[in-house]
């Protein structure tokens, strides 16, 4: 039985990832933080107690500014793969806490590196990359687009993008830079453009919620489902030799389009309940993120399944159903329930 280990397994990508490799036999580890509450939403249908024979989940705490732990963990558990989602992944939080998001999201990496190297664990290595790396670069971006960074967490995963292939280069260790355009999914968290969006309009379809604000409606950006993504970090791991690769659908779409057409799905019109507030506007913008994923397609076989318009009806299915349970909440006379809707 293969192993796997995940950092941010209790997100988006980690808990999708972790569905697929459980599917694949794997046993697989994952790296949490210590939190006085639950933040395992994403993956409590997978848990099974450590003392349940057929458990093949297990999670670690810990934190990737700890070095030391990093050793510790690998060494005890000696995973197959490693594969590295973990990071303060915000762009906008990036520019209000940027001296943390280079500590967690760049340095972070070369911790994990610097344990597989000291470990000698031969663990094949995945980077989650980002396709952010490119900022004002002019589209289509692929691997052999230059990089241009327009914020402290895309100067982070460049930084990190270069390590891997440092470490490649010069300790011989596989590993494999996954530079994954946007990736959307009911698991999104609800600071994010889409989810936000989506949350937002069936909240105002059920008369609880007014107004939805925004920033920069004209951006433009490559979205796919984070479920067909993480089959193609796993296909990266499983190639003779380590390489970079681009992973994108090849479509480009603004926010404004996004916004509209969740809310003509809905028989809204968005223009009613959409304002600009302009405290969400990055202090420097990426205008335009359009993918070529030919490589990944062409040397992986890996291929987007689910379409634009069917990730946004999955989207506001799920967020429907949240918004039912809390109006019936609401509608029972309890108040504040939002938060503790899942």
């Amino acid at each position: 039985m293969k192993k796997a280990f995940i950092t941010g397994i209790t997100g988006q990508d980690g808990s999708y990832l972790a569905e697929f490799l459980l599917e694949k036999g794997y046993e697989v580890h994952g790296l949490i933080r210590r939190s006085s509450s639950f933040n395992t939403d994403r993956i409590d249908h997978l848990y099974k107690d450590f003392h349940d024979p057929e458990a093949r989940m297990y999670l670690h705490y810990g934190d990737l500014s700890v070095s030391a732990h990093l050793i510790n963990l690998l060494s005890d558990i000696k995973p197959d793969e490693v594969y590295h989602l973990g990071a303060q992944s915000h762009v906008r939080v990036s520019f209000d806490m940027p001296e943390y998001t280079g500590d967690v999201t760049g340095l972070g990496t070369l911790r994990l590196l610097e344990a597989i190297r000291k470990t000698g664990i031969g663990a094949r290595f995945y980077q989650a990359s980002s396709s952010e790396m490119f900022g004002a670069a002019p589209p289509p971006q692929s691997e052999e687009t230059k990089f241009e960074p327009q914020s402290p967490y895309a100067a982070a995963k460049v930084y990190s993008y270069y390590v891997i292939r440092n470490y490649r280069k010069a300790y011989n260790i596989y590993a494999c830079n996954g530079i994954l355009f946007n990736h959307e999914s009911p698991r999104r968290g609800e600071t994010f453009v889409t989810r936000k969006i989506t949350r937002a309009a069936t909240r105002i379809k059920l008369g609880l919620q007014d107004k939805l604000y925004l920033g920069n409606l004209e951006a433009k950006r490559d979205w796919g489902f984070a479920g067909d993504y993480v089959a193609a970090m796993w296909m990266m791991l499983q190639q003779d030799e380590p390489d970079d690769y681009v992973v994108a659908t090849g479509e480009t779409h603004s926010v404004r389009e996004f916004a509209e057409k969740v809310f003509q799905k809905l028989d809204l019109d968005y223009k009613e309940y959409v304002d600009i507030d302009e405290r969400y506007f990055r202090p420097t913008e990426v205008d335009i993120l359009l993918g070529d994923s030919t490589k990944a397609r062409e040397k992986l076989g890996w291929e987007p399944k689910v379409g634009f318009d069917e990730l946004i009806d999955m989207m506001i299915d799920a967020d429907m159903e949240h918004a039912r349970k809390e109006k019936t909440l609401v509608d029972a006379g309890y108040k504040n329930v939002r938060n503790s809707i899942r």
